[in-house]
């Protein structure tokens, strides 16, 4: 087996319809010379006919057909960049085209499958995506074949392990996938703002925290009062985000995940059935899960915390921590839930219902974290550093609700302050005279208005799509289960009047267009700390020029590839970046200077520098120091200190020695990353 290629930028690509092996091996060439090492590959195992993304397998043991089949997708793996494979351990489709679904034995063996009732496990409140038992060493090993021999004969580097937190036993899964030979892994985790990852034997996340701490970065906390009391004035709710956050929760374990209630209830001895309030105990854990071992009796001070700060009855606590008698399948399968009812309770329920600010609303994210100070920023990334230095960072991802250029778009909201909330007045009032029935509501308007300043322009028949899922997710008016069609269209009525109607478009355009301003500069402030400070950078696919995309599918729209790879000849031939480039060439400047000092930017020193309350700097090693304003409107950057020596603005190219302020490129990138000459 060869070596595994060093991991310094990943791109993610979502397989599909139009988007096979055969045409990523195309992309090759171009994403090679932007400075990616690794092709970050969404499933790629045979799923059902028709799969726009891949996770509903059907059968793990061949390589996705319509993908173009085992043999293509070693031809990509030979291409020239290494290759993360997205695997799916937790389920697969329940179907007739699942072989060891339709076959009952089979099913029984492979399969977490209820015996009183022939159901759950599920996959969330998904009945088509059953649980499997990849605890049991025969059906891991049956169902990770393929993916283990392509690990084996060195076409694959890295695995990014989908929800793990749905496995019985996370920890011993990826100890498995160790001893198999698996080089990096990477789990797709969500930590709550506070949270530590396990000492797992894996890189770290896939990178929803750092997207969510830099967003919040960059968010102005003077914003805060103001918005604060606009969204009380809208919605006439003012309790805090934890509040709506709880009584979603509890609503969705009382509704959806009844039938997972009640196999608990079973897995109990007669004594303790119908003891507890299993719906609000899975409700009330703090955090997605805990991870107690009943087989090794394993509890971690992280357990007995999150236990604590459930105020759960006492006995209940005391049999969650092992310190009292319960069948041991009653501690795993309760584990096992707790995520899926944080995952619908909080983004899929409460990040539709809270809406203060947008930006916040986002995986991994807390909507009642309204920003993230700087000293907090410095320590997060020294952590990362010291813990799991290979950590992707992301920013948009199949899963964000809205990409990283939205998000920046809606936190320079907070910059505006007052002006905003004289704005979004204006303009409810001129919606409230299009509104029907009482239809769409004032929250409802200003989850229309914030959406289209942050997506601006959008095409009618996109917000209509995004309209939908959110009425519908946020479950106040209209739902998935209980649609009200008449109502939803009275919303996309007034959606549509926002961008087609003269008098509103005439009132949203000054708007947008000064938020799109600030939004780039402040996706670009992101964009050069995400490439310098400490873990590994993940491109979502399009997403090296402006991206403005909405949760799913909006995010899965046919990219221009043609254009980008015109845009990076004209940057690698000399050309000058436009405002439309400059994104594109900074993650080629910067992942450039990355293959050029991997000892600098990998696990090279990071040391903070005090650069005020809304810059950021540091030093990453002795030959890179990164200097980025947080205020889009900044002509500076302050420094404290006078680094010694010359250094070399790696993304104009300039010869610089560093004063007490850096002056910013107009035009260009709110930073400074400079490399050290000699």
């Amino acid at each position: 087996m060869s070596a595994p290629r060093p991991v310094r930028a990943t791109y993610r690509l979502q397989l599909g319809p139009g988007l096979g092996f055969q045409e990523a091996r195309a992309l090759v060439p171009y994403l090679a010379d932007l400075g990616i090492s690794h092709l970050y590959l969404s499933p790629s195992l045979q799923a059902r006919p028709g799969s726009t993304h891949g996770y509903d397998v059907t059968d793990p043991t061949r390589v996705s057909a319509e993908l173009g089949g085992g043999e293509e997708l070693r031809r990509l793996c030979g291409a020239g960049l290494g290759v993360v494979l997205d695997v799916v351990p937790n389920h697969m489709a329940a179907c007739d085209e699942t072989p060891l679904w339709a076959d009952e034995r089979e099913r029984a063996r492979v399969f977490d499958v209820d015996p009183a009732t022939g159901r759950h496990r599920r996959f969330f409140d998904v009945d088509e995506l059953a649980g499997v038992r990849v605890e049991d060493a025969a059906v891991l090993e049956r169902t990770h074949e393929v993916v283990l021999r392509l690990v084996g004969d060195g076409l694959v580097d890295g695995l990014r392990i989908d929800h793990p937190d749905g496995l019985a036993d996370p920890r011993g899964y990826l100890e498995r996938l160790r001893e198999a030979g698996v080089p990096h892994v990477w789990v797709e985790k969500i930590l709550e703002p506070g949270e530590e990852l396990r000492d797992w034997p894996v890189e770290g996340t896939t990178g929803y925290e750092a997207a969510s701490d830099l967003t919040a970065l960059c968010v102005d906390p003077a914003g805060e009062e103001p918005l604060s009391a606009l969204w009380v004035e809208v919605s006439g709710d003012p309790r805090p985000f934890r509040t709506l956050a709880a009584e979603a929760k509890l609503e969705q374990a009382r509704l959806v995940f009844q039938p997972e209630i009640d196999r608990l209830e079973r897995e109990l001895d007669e004594t303790d059935r119908g003891r507890w309030d299993l719906g609000d105990a899975l409700a009330s854990l703090p955090v997605y899960r805990t991870y107690v071992e009943p087989w090794s009796g394993r509890v971690e001070q992280a357990d007995r915390d999150a236990i604590a700060q459930a105020a759960l009855p006492d006995d209940l606590a005391a049999a969650l921590l092992l310190e009292r008698p319960v069948p041991a399948a009653f501690v795993t399968r309760f584990q096992q839930t707790t995520g899926a009812v944080m995952a619908k309770g909080v983004e899929d329920t409460a990040f539709y219902r809270y809406l203060r600010l947008l930006a916040l609303n986002e995986v991994g994210g807390d909507p009642g974290r309204f920003s993230l100070p700087v000293a907090a920023f410095h320590a997060a990334s020294a952590r990362r550093l010291a813990r799991f230095p290979r950590q992707l960072l992301a920013s948009t991802t199949h899963d964000t609700k809205r990409s990283g250029d939205v998000r920046a778009r809606l936190a320079a909201i907070a910059g505006l302050g007052e002006r905003w909330v004289a704005w979004t007045r204006e303009l409810m009032d001129l919606t409230e005279r299009r509104t029907r029935g009482g239809a769409p509501d004032p929250v409802e308007r200003y989850l229309l208005l914030q959406t289209v300043v942050g997506a601006w322009p959008i095409e009618p028949e996109r917000l209509d799509q995004h309209v939908e899922k959110a009425l519908r997710e946020a479950k106040r008016t209209t739902s998935w289960l209980e649609p009200d069609e008449g109502r939803e269209a009275a919303v996309e009525a007034v959606a549509r009047a926002l961008v087609l109607d003269p008098e509103l478009r005439d009132a949203i355009e000054p708007m947008a267009r000064e938020l799109a301003r600030r939004g780039r500069a402040l996706a670009l402030a992101q964009l050069v700390l995400r490439l310098t400070m400490p873990g590994v950078p993940d491109v979502y696919q399009g997403d090296e020029l402006e991206l403005l995309a909405l949760v799913d599918p909006d995010n899965r729209r046919r990219v221009d590839w043609a254009a980008r790879r015109r845009d990076l000849d004209a940057l690698l031939a000399g050309g000058q970046p436009s405002p439309a480039t400059w994104k594109l060439a900074t993650i080629q400047r910067l992942l450039a200077l990355r293959a050029r000092r991997p000892d600098d930017l990998g696990a090279g020193a990071y040391e903070p520098l005090d650069a005020g309350e809304r810059a950021v700097a540091f030093r990453r090693g002795e030959g890179v120091l990164v200097a980025v304003a947080l205020d889009p409107d900044a002509t500076v950057v302050p420094l404290g200190g006078r680094p010694a020596g010359t250094w070399r603005d790696v993304l104009t190219g300039d010869v610089v020695e560093p004063g007490p302020a850096l002056p910013l490129v107009p035009g260009g990138p709110p930073g400074r990353v400079l490399e050290r000459l000699g």
